[in-house]
């Protein structure tokens, strides 16, 4: 059975205004997440699963999946902030959903095979997808052996300003034994920091940092619900708390339920995390099609 991966997309309406105006950013129009689809299908992925708001399922329907008819295996979930578990309640003032994992949590239906997620708008480079789907091929029929791509912190910075990446620490086998999140991480005349308190504090440039692009087998459903009712017993009242991925890994992890593999990439994590940086990906992009990496035209 091949892999599936799990796409984020719930906060494009509100970044896009719609979809209308999606991004453009290759020759052809496509977006950061086309790049996604086109890489994960060479890689071998076998479905791909998109979380959107219900809202602006139309406008998705028509502008993204339309090109990968006939190519590829998708279907659509939805988030939104009343899908919670039975017997749950929650703050009826609040608009929000409920993060990153409660996200996951909606393709519990739609997914039953070792999964992937990455983020939408994030551009992830063709190697990591190859080392996902070979570890999640590797896991198949496995439960609690999970994974995630690792990129190297100096693979993942802007020119136009710090960033925060969570800085991810291994055992000797190389499994995660924490995240930090760690802020204000630039390149200061060519040594990679991190400032706190206005002291810098230098990074190795192959320290691992999560993208948020993971690697699960199917029970992580079961966990996450588990979890998430937990949550809104402590957090339901809440107006802005959030569900995040690496917080419910981190559990699982000190419970002794699962391990993570931190998986090393060669791949250049790059995205629009300031305005600035959108001609600098768009640039990127054009280089990768130089050096025939992708086709001009992906789908």
């Amino acid at each position: 059975m091949k892999p599936t991966l799990f796409i984020l997309a719930a906060g494009m309406g509100s970044r896009y205004g719609g979809l209308k105006q999606m991004d453009g950013l290759g020759p052809n129009g496509e977006a950061i997440l086309d790049y996604s689809v086109y890489d994960a299908l060479r890689a071998g992925f076998g479905k791909i699963v998109f979380v959107i708001r219900k809202d602006f399922e139309d406008d998705f329907r028509r502008v993204v999946l339309s090109k990968y008819e006939g190519k590829v295996q998708c279907e659509l979930c939805f988030q939104s902030v009343d899908k919670v578990p039975e017997g749950c309640s929650y703050n009826p003032e609040r608009t929000k959903p409920w993060g990153t994992n409660h996200a996951v949590l909606m393709g519990r239906e739609l997914i039953h095979e070792p999964f992937a997620v990455i983020n939408a708008d994030d551009f992830y480079g063709k190697e990591s997808y190859q080392v996902l789907a070979d570890f999640l091929r590797s896991v198949e029929g496995k439960k609690g052996q999970y994974c995630m791509i690792g990129y190297r912190v100096a693979n993942t910075l802007s020119e136009n300003g710090s960033v925060s990446r969570g800085v991810c620490a291994t055992d000797a086998e190389g499994h995660l034994t924490d995240v930090v999140e760690r802020t204000q991480i630039e390149d200061k005349n060519g040594t990679i920091v991190f400032t706190v308190d206005g002291v810098d504090t230098p990074l190795d440039p192959h320290t691992p940092v999560s993208m948020n692009m993971w690697g699960f087998t199917p029970e992580y459903f079961q966990y996450s619900e588990e979890a998430f009712r937990a949550f809104l017993a402590q957090h339901g009242q809440e107006l802005k708390s959030e569900f995040y991925i690496p917080t419910l890994v981190n559990q699982l992890i000190g419970e002794g339920k699962a391990t993570c593999k931190v998986l090393d990439t060669p791949s250049k994590w790059f995205g629009v995390t300031y305005s600035e940086d959108r001609p600098q990906v768009v640039m990127k992009i054009n280089q990768l099609i130089a050096q025939g990496e992708y086709p001009a035209k992906l789908f």
